[in-house]
Parts: structure tokens; C-alpha cells; sequence
């Protein structure tokens, strides 16, 4: 038998010197199969989070079983399996780790309250997680748990969520899809059905009446998308608007959605929930992302995709940043490097109509800001809301800024020269332009390293109505 070395696993319960610290920066990321390579836990260590969140399939405990070994054994033979390996005892070396569970590591693919070793595999669970005997975790029938970091002010209140222990069985068409393998899931009308049970459900409404500035909502599976045919919350309709419902009701703000599962990342954003902006950032898997290409699913709420490759997600919280802190929600490749992103001020994640301060979606035919940062040197179209603007001293340029402060790593800048002030133009001024959504083609160039496009003609650039 090998010899197995000591978990180096920091400890659910934190200390409180832990919990009393601002967090800036939070790691997430789920689907992490335990006898496949995991260098990706080398890049998360280089960014030394101050919180690492595993999202659920920490294991696949239903993935080849331990030969001689039944299904309880074997799901601790591979939490062992996990505990061994230097990536992952680096990363618990490096920040405290807080967990919730999806169905690899609760015991099967897609169970729910039907699982017949669910109190077993809790309690390895918490072993694995290193659980004190007495904390409720322990005790109650479910994962899920709560903790709040940083003083007032500052304060991340964390909302890891069981959506396996109390799920009722699900749905599926009889048929699979055309060109498929894939029997979609259909909705659950039925009104007793349940995602997260009633004590979790009272649970969380007591957690999103507590004070917090920014409130970070785990989900194994995604809450926002719905238009796939695998897992989600919209698979029980009812509740997803029931969440929805006690988020508004309790006025809950700052909520953002972290979730994994889909073995691929995605930005998802609804304007109009929760009476703000509610974001779900999915991060999945750390060695599960597609090897291959494939397009992004369809996905009506989709802000960005990474639909392939092994990945991670980073959520930095600026506090000092002018006039709001500043929330960066990230999902990073097997190299560590920024795939996907949008950062928003937390002042926008507040309870009421806030949603016209959000960053503009492109339409048909052209791309945001942010991907034109990509595009030095290419022919682009670019539609953007003009967040900032200025004007050289002398009147013969308009600078029009898709971020508040120009200064941002963020910004893009388009220049509008004296060839194009004429014509339709010949009058404007900074005010003409600013606050609207404006369409601009050019090539993509570098003014001291910042990215910009110059328009020359008055027939590069129009205000969107």
C-alpha cells in the first residue's frame, strides 16, 4: 500500500485573525480530478490569495473506482490521493480554504437527496477539510456555511451553498438532443420541489440579513445561465425565483454569484433580478476545461467566455479605489494569465435602479472596449459607453474614455482629431459625447503603451441611439 503523507489542509474553522482581515484577493475554481496533473495550483500560489473557495468536484470520487474497495472507501482513497499532491498542500500552506461540495465529490454524477451515501460523504467532507468535532457542519445535513471577513466597511461575507443534499430529483426529456448524446434536463413544475431544503433555505435568509459590504454566493452548479441542457438552478424554476426573490426582499446588497461544474468559464450578468446587476462568474475545472476548441454555449445573459481550456477564477477588491471600491472578477488560464474579466465600482450593487452605470454591450457587428485592449494593430469596431472625456489644450482633440478615471489599466481611449471635428461634428465639444453610446471604426494603436483608436474622419464615429 503507498504510503500517504499528512494533509497540510488549513482549517475551515478559522482563526479570528483570519476572519478580522480585509480579503482583496479571493481565488475560486472547481472540477479537480485527482489522478490527473493539477499545475494550475502552482499559478494560484504565485498570486497568494488571501481566501481560496473550492467550488465543488474537489474530487471525482465516481470516476474510477479503487479496485477492491467499496464506494465509501474509495471516495476516501481519493480525498487521500488529493491530500498528496504538492500543488495542492502548497495552496492550503499558502491562504485559509473554504469548501462546498457538487455531485463528483458528493458521491455520483447529477444526484441529489436520492444519494444513498450522502452522510458518509459529509463526514469525510469534513474530515478531508479538517472540521472541528463540534462545529455545526458536523451536525447538520448539508455543507453549506457562512463566514465574514474584515472590519466594517470592508467586510466579504462568504455563502457557500449545499445544492446536493436536499435536491429532489430532477427531470429529463425522453429524447436527446439532434446531433447529440445529451437527454436535456426539463423544468421541475412540481411546487414541493426543492435545491436547497427548507433549513438551508432559513439559513439563508438569515445570512443575507447580516451586514456585509460585498457578499460572495457559492454555487456548485450556475444560477444565471439557462438556456444549456445540463445542470442549473433553472432546472427548479420556482427556485431560482425564489432566490432571486429573498435577495430583493432582504435587501441584500453587493451580492456577486461564484460557480463551477461546466468544465468551462463564463461571465454571466442579469440587470434585473435582484433590482442591481447580479453577476455569476463560473469557474470550471482545474484540469477538466476542454482540451479542444469549442464555441461558447448559447447563453442569453452572457457578458464573456472562455469555453475551453483548464482555468481558475480571482476576485480583487480595490478598497482604496476613487469613489468606489473597485471589484475585478476574473477567470485566469492554465498559465495564470487574465482570459476573461469585468470590473464594476461596488457601488453599483446596491438595491435600485443602478443598472444604467453598467459597462454597454455591444451590438451586432462590433466589440467592447475591453476586447479592443486586445486588438493592437487590427481594423475593429468598437461600441462603448463614454464613461470620462477631455480635450487638449489647445481645442483640436476630444479624448472620449470607456472608463471614469483614464488612468485605468481598464481604459480605452478613442481620440477624435481636428480632421474630424467638421461636417456633423464641426460643434462638438467633450459634453456632445459624453454618457452615450458611441460606435467607432479604426485601427487599434498605442500611445504610451495605453490602446486607443484616432478618428480622422467624421464618418468614423456616430452616437448610438
Amino acid at each position: 500500500m503507498r504510503r500517504l503523507l499528512p494533509c497540510l489542509i488549513v482549517l475551515i474553522a478559522l482563526p479570528a485573525a483570519a476572519e478580522d482581515r480585509s480579503l482583496t484577493r479571493v481565488a475560486f475554481a472547481s472540477c479537480a480530478d485527482q489522478d490527473r496533473p493539477l499545475p494550475i495550483l502552482d499559478r494560484i500560489v504565485a498570486l497568494k490569495p488571501d481566501l481560496y473557495l473550492a467550488m465543488g468536484d474537489n474530487i471525482y470520487a465516481d470516476l474510477k473506482p479503487e479496485p477492491g474497495l467499496d464506494e465509501v472507501a474509495s471516495m476516501k482513497a481519493k480525498y487521500d490521493r488529493l491530500a498528496t499532491l504538492p500543488g495542492w498542500q502548497k495552496l492550503v500552506a499558502t491562504c485559509p480554504v473554504l469548501a462546498t461540495w457538487d455531485d463528483h465529490d458528493y458521491g455520483k454524477n447529477d444526484q441529489g437527496v436520492d444519494y444513498p451515501h450522502k452522510v458518509e460523504s459529509q463526514r469525510l467532507f469534513c474530515d478531508f477539510f479538517k472540521v472541528p468535532a463540534d462545529a455545526p457542519l458536523r451536525s447538520q445535513k448539508g455543507v453549506y456555511q457562512s463566514k465574514t471577513f474584515g472590519p466594517p466597511g470592508k467586510r466579504v461575507q462568504v455563502i457557500l451553498l449545499d445544492g446536493r443534499y436536499h435536491r429532489s430529483p430532477l427531470k429529463k426529456a425522453a429524447t436527446v438532443l439532434p446531433g447529440t448524446r445529451i437527454r436535456p434536463y426539463l423544468p421541475v413544475t412540481d411546487p414541493a420541489a426543492t435545491l436547497l431544503g427548507a433549513e438551508q433555505w432559513k439559513w439563508l435568509e438569515e445570512q443575507l440579513k447580516q451586514p456585509a459590504e460585498l457578499r460572495l454566493l457559492v454555487s456548485g452548479i450556475q444560477v444565471i445561465s439557462e438556456d444549456h441542457p445540463h445542470e442549473k438552478w433553472m432546472n427548479i424554476p420556482a427556485e431560482r425565483d425564489r432566490l432571486y426573490k429573498l435577495i430583493r426582499d432582504t435587501k441584500a446588497a453587493g451580492v456577486v454569484i461564484l460557480s463551477g461544474d461546466r468544465h468551462m468559464a463564463e461571465i454571466s450578468l442579469d440587470r434585473k433580478a435582484v433590482g442591481y446587476p447580479l453577476f455569476d462568474v463560473t469557474s470550471s475545472g482545474l484540469n477538466q476545461g476542454s482540451k479542444v476548441w469549442r464555441p461558447a454555449e448559447v447563453n442569453r445573459h452572457l457578458v464573456a467566455a472562455m469555453p475551453h481550456g483548464d482555468n481558475f477564477g480571482l476576485l480583487t477588491i480595490d478598497w482604496a479605489a476613487e469613489g468606489s471600491p473597485r471589484i475585478s472578477m476574473q477567470v485566469r488560464d492554465a498559465d495564470g494569465e487574465v482570459a476573461i474579466r469585468e470590473t464594476i465600482p461596488l457601488s453599483l450593487l446596491q438595491p435600485g435602479p443602478a443598472v444604467a452605470d453598467l459597462p454597454h454591450k455591444p451590438g451586432e457587428g462590433a466589440i467592447s472596449p475591453r476586447d479592443a485592449l486586445k486588438k493592437v494593430g487590427e481594423k475593429v469596431m468598437i461600441e462603448m459607453t463614454v464613461q470620462g472625456t477631455g480635450q487638449a489644450k489647445n481645442g483640436t482633440r476630444i479624448f472620449l474614455n470607456s472608463e471614469k478615471d483614464y488612468r485605468s489599466e481598464l481604459n480605452f481611449t478613442v481620440v477624435v482629431n481636428a480632421a474630424a471635428l467638421k461636417g456633423k461634428w464641426a460643434k462638438a465639444t467633450p459634453d456632445t459625447f459624453k454618457g452615450k453610446v458611441i460606435r467607432v471604426a479604426g485601427t487599434v494603436s498605442k500611445f504610451r503603451d495605453n490602446p486607443q483608436v484616432e478618428v480622422n474622419d467624421e464618418g468614423q464615429i456616430q452616437v448610438v441611439e
